[in-house]
């Protein structure tokens, strides 16, 4: 009988690919424009903002013949405060997996150093993902739950982020849609993670299973499970025309100045009265000359709106020369007059209209490794349940920080857009 390949598949080579491809992004799009901004290094205490919150003096007409020229006013000064909140991200790894790569004989990367260099991008793209929020450190909201086997299924298609700002392994909280029952609570070892993320359909698979999650409850990053939660100061927080709650320290319903300004678009789609709109509300606020430095943030479903538009009152001349055929337009985008910035975790029924030169880092703590302040050690070995060395190391990444926006008046959204389809 001849030898077939079973006898000799002990004596083939195995080839590997020598290039290792990602799966997933690691985008960080807002957060690396914010990055660039001044940073003001605080101290624990409160950073104060002073504004110039309300015009001084009194204007009106007098009578000259005797008559009683009045009394005067002057400029109102107040402050904003912010303080930081500090994030970490940690990565472990085991003893067998950094030996049985730790040279080119062995594996086509070496595990530790990879987790090492790349984990600060990991890091920076969950940070971005933090910038998108409203102060709750809320990443998605469940539109509905289906449980089995001890894993909880969500189907996140609620807001315009649905599991955009979530990634697999992530640790997560869950709240009532109020933000007052935090159904994870009782610490970190409570928390539920992310086991399946599948960003095509908008669903998450978490385990454990969260005993009590319903319908219109929201996700919140780890770490946070005080009652309301709290996180960075996001977009959402400061680009927010809200007349209740408040804004570092002032109350929205008594201090409408420092509201932001919003056009609703009321589920339609966008059409070009609205951005003009937008960017014409901080004219009325601020005046003719503060519109100059706008960007306008926004998803790539709504620069495909925009490009549609476009498409309707465009028309293509074709030349004698043989030209490559391109319907599309480019990247110069302008939304009256605002260039357009795309990030494909914004929220994909909204447009911002930011100035960043507005905004800024109060920062306690640049992001770095946690380091013991003696050594300078960063890599910490595990314990065992014995009270023994287990085989295993993490490090960490950590920063504390926050953003601050000076004048929200300088700042406009345009909300529930509808998304074009297939977005």
């Amino acid at each position: 009988m001849a030898g077939n390949e079973v006898q000799v598949l002990s004596l083939q080579l195995e080839k590997v690919a020598d290039k290792v491809t990602t799966l997933f992004d690691r985008d960080d799009t807002f957060y690396s424009q914010i990055e660039k901004r001044p940073v003001e290094v605080i101290s624990g205490r409160d950073m104060r903002i002073p504004l110039e919150i309300r015009p001084g003096g009194s204007f009106g007409y007098v009578n000259l013949d005797g008559g009683d020229l009045g009394r005067g006013d002057a400029i109102t000064f107040d402050k904003a405060v912010i303080n930081t909140v500090t994030m970490r991200h940690a990565i472990e790894i085991t003893t067998k997996s950094i030996w049985t790569t730790d040279n080119s004989r062995k594996a086509v990367l070496d595990a530790f150093k990879t987790n090492m260099s790349r984990g600060m991008a990991e890091f920076r793209r969950n940070v971005d993902s933090q910038c998108m929020t409203d102060g709750t450190a809320v990443v998605g909201t469940i539109t509905s739950v289906t449980t089995a086997a001890g894993v909880d299924t969500y189907t996140l298609s609620t807001d315009g982020y649905r599991a955009r700002l979530m990634r697999f392994g992530q640790r997560l909280n869950v709240f009532s849609s109020s933000l007052l029952v935090c159904r994870t609570a009782g610490g970190m070892a409570n928390e539920t993670s992310v086991t399946m993320l599948d960003l095509t359909n908008n669903t998450i698979q978490v385990t454990p299973a969260v005993a009590g999650a319903v319908a219109g409850d929201v996700l919140v990053s780890s770490g946070v499970q005080t009652t309301p939660p709290v996180g960075l100061l996001g977009v959402k927080y400061h680009n927010n025309a809200a007349s209740t709650g408040t804004w570092l320290g002032f109350d929205r319903a008594l201090n409408p100045e420092i509201r932001a300004n919003r056009v609703n678009g009321n589920g339609s789609s966008l059409t070009l009265a609205l951005p003009r709109l937008a960017i014409n509300k901080i004219g009325d606020r601020l005046g003719i000359d503060q519109n100059s430095k706008l960007q306008a943030w926004t998803h790539p479903a709504q620069k495909n709106a925009y490009e549609e538009i476009g498409f309707n009152v465009t028309r293509i001349d074709k030349s004698d020369s043989d030209n490559g055929l391109n319907l599309y337009f480019g990247d110069n985008m302008r939304l009256a007059g605002a260039p357009v910035k795309t990030s494909f975790s914004w929220d994909r029924t909204r447009i911002d209209f930011l100035d960043t030169s507005l905004w800024g880092r109060a920062e306690l703590k640049p992001a770095d490794f946690y380091k013991n302040p003696d050594s300078s050690q960063r890599v910490w070995e595990i314990r065992g349940g014995s009270g023994g060395v287990a085989t295993a190391w993490v490090f960490y990444i950590i920063c504390s920080f926050n953003l601050y926006c000076s004048n929200p008046a300088g700042s406009s959204y345009i909300d529930n857009l509808a998304v074009p389809a297939g977005y």
